[in-house]
């Protein structure tokens, strides 16, 4: 998941071409701030039924899912899943994905459509590891959820069949919204679709660039707050992400720790 804290620190002009739509200039200015720790509050009011999809991308049917948005873990109460967000960058994702390895360890990379279009063969090295999709959306557009049903439908559908593509017909089982900007449609429509809604419970600000000992920091402090551990492998220069990963990952063993998925 690509986020911003406010800082306006990954701005730039995406282009792709999405079925027979081409999206010709999409920028996102990612500067939201979160309001809590899980991600942005779903907002009040009745859930509102998910739209059909003209299309299936290519794989197994989904099945639909609970539209909840996921924290826990499926490896217990001393267990911790690892996502990674706004990737595949060819620079850093390699990085991580050996880090993971190295670690004998498993995440889920939240991808954004257009870098999983651009880079399929790091979405088939994730596939291959061993590792877990989550569609993180067309653009990263952290307004979205004051969109309307239409442009949230697009922005799902499309980076979900871009990920599926991309990964030789792999599904992302997750759908995380941009800056936490859920909302019941996106929710619903989602978990519809066979991905469950994932938020997290330690942020690392990774995204902030504030120094590895000051990621490492922030996520030891917030280990308290739940399972869910939120990074990036793109958005910008995650060198500091690299290093903080490596010392934390040995780290979370030490304290007995074990790795899993967010449920399902």
């Amino acid at each position: 998941m690509v986020r911003s804290g406010g800082r306006g620190w990954y701005g730039k002009v995406l282009a792709a071409a999405l079925g027979v739509t081409t999206v010709a200039a999409v920028t996102s200015f990612w500067n939201g701030q979160l309001s809590s720790p899980q991600g942005r509050p779903a907002q009040p009011g009745a859930s509102a039924p998910a739209a059909k999809s003209p299309t299936q991308p290519q794989g197994r049917k989904a099945t639909p899912v609970s539209a909840e948005i996921a924290h826990a873990s499926d490896g217990g109460a001393r267990s911790v899943n690892i996502t990674i967000d706004d990737g595949p960058d060819p620079v850093w994702t390699p990085q991580v994905l050996e880090l993971l390895r190295d670690n004998g360890v498993k995440a889920t990379f939240c991808m954004v459509g257009t870098q999983a279009q651009a880079h399929p063969d790091l979405v088939k090295a994730v596939v291959a590891a061993g590792h877990r999709l989550c569609d993180h959306t067309v653009s990263h557009d952290v307004t979205m959820d004051r969109k309307s049903r239409a442009y949230q439908s697009q922005q799902i559908r499309d980076a979900e069949r871009l990920i599926t593509e991309a990964s030789g017909g792999v599904r992302p089982m997750y759908y995380r919204a941009p800056g936490g900007a859920f909302t019941p449609y996106s929710r619903h429509l989602a978990a519809s679709r066979g991905m469950r809604p994932l938020g997290w419970n330690v942020d690392s600000k990774d995204f902030e660039r504030l120094g590895t000992n000051t990621i490492v920091a922030t996520v030891r402090n917030e280990l308290p707050n739940g399972p869910t551990l939120l990074f990036h492998d793109a958005g910008g220069d995650r060198s500091q992400t690299v290093a903080a990963l490596r010392e934390l990952l040995p780290w979370l063993k030490e304290q007995g720790y074990s790795f899993g998925f967010p449920v399902r």
